[in-house]
């Protein structure tokens, strides 16, 4: 026996490569092998950006003495949870519901025949220490348990899967329909549990809360909520001024060990910084927002500088270590600030940025903060450039190369709607009202040449990760999960990926007019409804494909966590797609995204903090979603601009010459100008050919429902709906 990771496409699996740990990867191979040695199988799930994943390695996994006694009495098996999230998903329930806690690493003991847990933790300790079992002392007991009470296990082991055979059933119905009220009400309880003082919701650790954000905007744009959008700006501000923000190259921390943002659990992660770049860029666009519009500034660069392969799609995560110290590469003293920019500069950055002489974080080191605005920005930019020059000459944490496909597809999502945000500003005359629907430039001001030419390279290279996996991670009409140096990976993907890219395509063909991407997006949310929907139930869906591996339980989890559930997920693309495709396919998108909604209504009615992705899907839905296409001649994308500036969250907004893409069917020009057709649920305004008539027809859609919208700009007879039908609707359909 020796150990095989060596091969592997996941850098955590290659980290344990040198291990005496006979490790084995997942498959039918080391289960056979155990039945054949009679021996249970250890499973040991992480991931290469875990803190304690590497302290258990050091202390367990690279030790000779401890190995011998894995490899002697069991079959190991470690598994990359980003590489097969199904896994994952099955064995932390499992862990779950043994514990009553999760975490990673997490360490399963399973049955050799079918794979079914029957004891399981996270972390353990080489020896005996604060209350847990030494790693040996747990190896040795558990050894001892399966040659002697063999009975015992495999009754354990049958109870829990029972239970999470259970546990995976569809939700139940909800007593509301999802509308306008049950999502006041959603909004309401949720802004109940606000930390005011600090921003977030509930207490420490604090994670970024992404979707919820998004969802509450996307509220505050239909309905005119001000508790909605101050809850928004309240986090989003305190964030970007706090540790947990990389202040001088940009990105966000996984999350905040305190309630105040201050001190962050380093690693840094792709699917949080592409979410949270959708936020801020969103907010930017909004409010006008002058650190909403910095922070999107820097999300981007940072996606592009630091986590993009040469390959061109994007790395999975930057460790939190740096040779074995946490944050080490990150944190500041007084007197190496002085050191890297001199010692007026450096006792000015120090009071600026909350470096003190005992430090916020360990050895006296603090975790830089921006507090306060610099009172001299052309300062703060030297400074920050040469602190930030001085850092990249420290050693710095591992990167896990991995290109994940879902994380990729928010990426490109993000970097799409980032593009959109500045690239519409500028034809912007300047900011518009900081509580209302104008917006600014990001930072109130118009964006320089430079900015410009910066938001262009992000959407190259948001098509450049497109056609990566596309060409890499689409095999045989079917999407893997992963790839490593432009090899992909044997891991199927899950429902995430389908939907996320899905969705970045999606955006893709609205910024481009390209009909390419539409028909790629389309083809893959077919894919996903025949593959992940739930037959039996519609509206619900499967984490993994229907010809999967069989594994305890088909894992479905439609809560939203860390990242939206890939059923939030895929509803977002299928409400998306209904949007933008031909007729044929736009009623059954539509009726598909509506049975996910109504599924998913206990969520909203019961867990709203859970379900922050399913928010801003079903403000979308009930804001229309607004559709927006302008017929314009080459050159002449005036109306294209204001229409992405003023655009609510999750609307779809199309530019082009009749007839290129399935929204500009049959919408010619007027008088041989631009002209703009706006619909939401399927009626649609008269076509604008003027700057004032659209702004006032977009604006007045984000004042609040559609019944107090102004009548001044909606057609004046049954005549103009007739000759300018919405997408989705056949000729001579009737509609109102």
């Amino acid at each position: 026996m020796t150990n095989v990771l060596a091969d592997a496409t996941s850098p955590y699996l290659r980290q344990h490569a040198g291990n005496p740990v006979h490790w084995r990867q997942w498959g039918d191979a080391p289960f056979a092998e155990a039945r054949e040695r009679d021996v249970p199988v250890l499973l040991s799930i992480g991931y290469s950006s875990c803190h304690w994943c590497h302290v258990m390695a050091h202390e367990s996994f690279e030790d000779p003495a401890v190995a011998q006694v894995m490899n002697d009495n069991f079959v190991c098996i470690k598994v990359d949870r980003e590489e097969r999230p199904d896994l994952d998903a099955v064995y932390m329930n499992a862990t779950v519901a043994l514990t009553g806690q999760g975490g990673w690493p997490m360490t399963c003991f399973l049955t050799p025949d079918d794979a079914a847990p029957f004891y399981a933790g996270t972390y353990y300790p080489p020896a005996p220490r604060g209350g847990m079992p030494g790693f040996v002392q747990l190896l040795t007991a558990i050894s001892d348990t399966w040659a002697t009470r063999r009975d015992d296990v495999r009754t354990a082991a049958a109870s829990v899967v029972e239970h999470l055979q259970a546990a995976a059933q569809v939700l139940p119905d909800g007593t509301r329909p999802v509308g306008a009220a049950l999502l006041d009400d959603a909004v309401g309880a949720i802004l109940e549990d606000e930390d005011t003082v600090h921003g977030g919701f509930g207490g420490a650790p604090k994670f970024p809360p992404s979707a919820l954000l998004e969802g509450l905007l996307r509220h505050h744009e239909r309905t005119g909520s001000v508790p909605a959008l101050q809850a928004v700006r309240r986090t989003a501000d305190v964030m970007a001024c706090g540790g947990i923000h990389d202040q001088l190259a940009g990105g966000f921390a996984r999350y905040s060990v305190d309630p105040g943002w201050v001190v962050p659990h380093f690693e840094k992660m792709l699917y949080d910084n592409a979410l949270l770049l959708r936020v801020y860029a969103h907010l930017a666009r909004r409010t006008g927002s002058a650190v909403a519009g910095r922070v999107a500034g820097d999300c981007a660069e940072f996606l592009l500088r630091d986590l993009r392969t040469p390959e061109g799609g994007f790395a999975s995560a930057l460790d939190a270590d740096t040779n074995g110290v946490e944050g080490a590469t990150y944190v500041w003293t007084p007197d190496e600030l002085a050191a890297a920019v001199g010692d007026d500069d450096g006792a000015w950055a120090a009071k600026l940025l909350g470096v003190t002489e005992s430090g916020t974080f360990e050895a006296g080191a603090s975790v830089l903060q921006l507090r306060d605005e610099p009172d001299d920005p052309a300062r703060w930019a030297g400074v920050r450039a040469r602190l930030l020059r001085a850092r990249d000459g420290r050693p710095q944490p591992g990167r896990d190369d991995k290109v994940v496909t879902a994380w990729n597809g928010m990426a490109i999502l993000a970097l799409v709607e980032a593009w959109s945000w500045r690239a519409s500003a500028r034809d912007s005359a300047g900011a518009g009202d900081d509580e209302g629907p104008g917006i600014g430039a990001g930072d109130g001001t118009r964006p320089s040449e430079e900015s410009d030419a910066a938001a262009d390279v992000w959407l190259t290279a948001a098509e450049e990760c497109a056609r990566l996996l596309l060409g890499t991670h689409k095999v045989d009409g079917r999407l893997r999960r992963s790839s490593l140096g432009g090899r992909v990976g044997a891991a199927d993907a899950v429902l995430e990926d389908y939907a996320y890219l899905a969705s970045g395509l999606l955006a893709l063909h609205c910024a481009t007019g390209a009909q390419e991407w539409l028909t790629e997006a389309q083809d893959l949310i077919d894919t996903a409804v025949d593959l992940f929907a739930d037959p039996d139930s519609p509206g619900s869906w499967f984490d993994t494909a229907a010809d999967a591996e069989t594994l305890v339980h088909r894992p479905r989890d439609p809560v939203d966590g860390a990242t939206p559930s890939g059923a939030s997920a895929i509803t977002d693309a299928l409400l998306t797609a209904s949007a933008l495709a031909d007729a044929g396919s736009a009623a059954g998108y539509r009726t598909a995204a509506e049975a996910s909604l109504t599924r998913a209504g206990v969520l909203l009615e019961r867990a709203p903090r859970s379900a922050g992705n399913w928010l801003a899907v079903a403000e979308a839905a009930e804001h229309g979603p607004v559709q927006v296409a302008i017929a314009h001649a080459p050159g002449d994308s005036g109306l294209v601009a204001l229409a992405r500036r003023l655009a609510p969250g999750g609307a779809v907004v199309v530019g082009g010459p009749r007839d290129s893409t399935p929204l500009l069917a049959d919408r010619p020009l007027l008088r041989d100008q631009a002209t703009a057709y706006v619909c939401r649920h399927f009626v649609c305004d008269r076509p604008s050919t003027s700057e004032a008539e659209l702004r006032g027809l977009l604006e007045a859609s984000l004042r609040g429902p559609a019944g107090d919208r102004g009548a001044a700009h909606r057609a004046d007879s049954a005549a103009d709906r007739l000759l300018f039908p919405p997408p989705g609707t056949e000729p001579g359909q009737t509609f109102i």
